[in-house]
């Protein structure tokens, strides 16, 4: 485990985001590519770690270089100084995954902030799957700007919506499975974990019958479900069936009550039993341990339940990295962890 101990504003987040970055997507605050850079700087960023994973010990690098001429960069991604064509590519050394402050209000949020949520989670154990996502909402949109022209091209919709189709099955799979195993890990651990136990289940027709239908079966549907709804969509202006519509169903187990109706407090420690019972899926079926990024996580914990998470941390196995304000609150890490102080951008170990 590794503690980042300083004030509000004394950099913890950023170094928890730096991180994330070294694993396919957007990073734990989903900041646009010249977000990320100092706002004194010229634009450009980079990040650069040593890590020792699946494949043993490489490099791995990602940023973008300063803007020239008004004209964006994209971002950059290497391993061991090779350029490699995405941050997919990383995801064969490691595994990741967060929690911070803006998750606390998950349970009763917008199903796209569950589905995001989740999609993490699956990508965890399946390190193409945001690339197969990105290619949905990609798809989607084509689908929709050609649904917006008065007489619109037939076979060209078909096309579309054939390849729309085809990514909805390959991302409806890939989350149904995963749901399976998760739900089943929550079951074992059960009582054995001092974090509540949940119940998941996907709320979309694909992914429920993806797991009793073969998938050309399902596919052929949506396919049709498509060619019949283009009126009722491009009146809409969106596509009003598929998986880009999922939503994250979880049940608080002790009470056997949605979580949303649960208190903050059996919400926030819902979310880490569900984590927790993530990384050791990923350790068991993926055989990496993931990176855990818990940013704030114990703030609202009782000692009884900080005691409880560094306990199963170190079982775990997973490098854990942890923010707070309060270096009390982690007085009983023990020899589990390291403690850094942080204070206006720069890190310094405590003795």
């Amino acid at each position: 485990m590794v503690v980042l101990v300083g004030p509000n504003g004394a950099g913890k987040t950023n170094c928890l985001e730096a991180i994330s970055l070294l694993s396919p997507g957007r990073g734990l605050r989903r900041a646009r590519l010249e977000e990320v850079a100092d706002n004194q700087g010229d634009g450009s960023w980079a990040v650069s770690a040593e890590v020792e994973g699946a494949l043993g010990l490489a490099t791995l690098g990602t940023g973008i270089e300063p803007q020239r001429d008004g004209q964006a960069t994209s971002r950059r991604c290497r391993i061991d100084g090779e350029t490699v064509a995405s941050a997919t590519a990383f995801g064969d050394h490691l595994r990741m995954v967060w929690l911070t402050p803006a998750m606390d209000g998950l349970f009763v949020g917008a199903a796209s902030e569950r589905r995001r949520f989740f999609d993490r989670l699956v990508l965890a154990l399946d390190s193409g799957h945001s690339s197969r996502v990105a290619a949905l909402e990609r798809s989607l949109r084509s689908r929709n700007r050609l649904l917006e022209l008065r007489n619109f091209d037939d076979h060209w919709c078909d096309a579309i919506e054939r390849q729309t189709a085809e990514l909805s099955i390959a991302v409806a799979a890939t989350r149904a499975q995963t749901a399976l195993k998760l739900g089943a890990t929550l079951r074992e651990r059960g009582k054995a974990s001092a974090f509540p136990s949940a119940r998941i289940a996907l709320d979309g027709w694909m992914e429920g019958a993806l797991l009793e239908q073969p998938a050309t079966a399902v596919e052929d549907r949506y396919r049709a479900m498509l060619r019949q709804s283009r009126g009722r969509d491009a009146a809409a202006g969106r596509t009003l069936e598929g998986p880009h519509l999922t939503d994250l169903k979880v049940i608080y187990a002790p009470k056997n009550t949605p979580a949303r109706q649960a208190s903050t407090g059996e919400q926030k420690a819902l979310l880490i039993g569900l984590v927790l019972a993530h990384a050791a899926l990923v350790a068991e079926t993926a055989g990496i341990v993931p990176i855990l990024l818990l940013d704030e996580v114990v703030a609202h914990l009782d000692p009884d339940r900080r005691a409880a998470l560094f306990a199963e941390l170190a079982k775990l196995g997973a490098q854990a990295w942890l923010t707070g304000t309060d270096p009390l609150a982690f007085g009983n890490i023990g020899k589990s962890g390291e403690t850094f102080d942080v204070e206006n951008g720069r890190i310094t170990r405590r003795a």
